[in-house]
């Protein structure tokens, strides 16, 4: 499976994306902050996907992940539905790791223990050396969050 940088082409399909966790992330694919949030994201280089093989019928974005290499940490990351438990989360998100400063530690905002539709992606990050680091704020879904954490210089990666 190949990551690449997402281009203005991928715009519809991120959207798409977006649509499918609403209900966890809170309001976003009608929202204008996050649509050129996302625009910024992909005309800076920070946002990165992997779609279905040339090979298969349909062509479309099976997962997509923003980063911010100025606050060293995962943005945003979403795996579609229907691509989920097939190893595109994990190559994307170790894709990102290797894009930011690796030395220094990394922060994702995601799902607290107690959202039981965020227990496959708090395992992921932790199996990338994430561990709870601090409460985060309720997302604008109303979905309690906390920081998660990666020290610098994790040598560890679950590939």
């Amino acid at each position: 499976m190949k990551i690449s940088h997402a281009t203005a082409s991928d715009f519809d399909a991120w959207i798409s994306l977006a649509r499918e966790v609403e209900h966890l992330f809170g309001p976003m694919a009608d929202e204008i902050s996050f649509q050129e949030a996302l625009k910024q994201a992909i005309s800076d280089g920070t946002a990165f996907c992997v779609r279905s093989e040339k090979n298969e019928d349909d062509w479309i974005l099976k997962g997509g992940i923003v980063i911010s290499r100025e606050s060293n940490e995962i943005a945003w990351f979403v795996v579609s539905g229907t691509s989920r438990g097939k190893g595109y989360g994990k190559a994307l998100l170790n894709f990102a790791i290797n894009q930011l400063n690796t030395h220094a530690p990394m922060v994702v905002q995601t799902f607290d223990n107690s959202v039981a539709e965020g227990q496959a992606a708090r395992k992921l990050y932790g199996k990338f050396g994430f561990a709870d680091h601090e409460k985060g704020a309720m997302n604008p879904a109303g979905v309690p969050t906390v920081i998660m954490q990666r020290p610098g210089s994790y040598s560890h990666f679950a590939l």
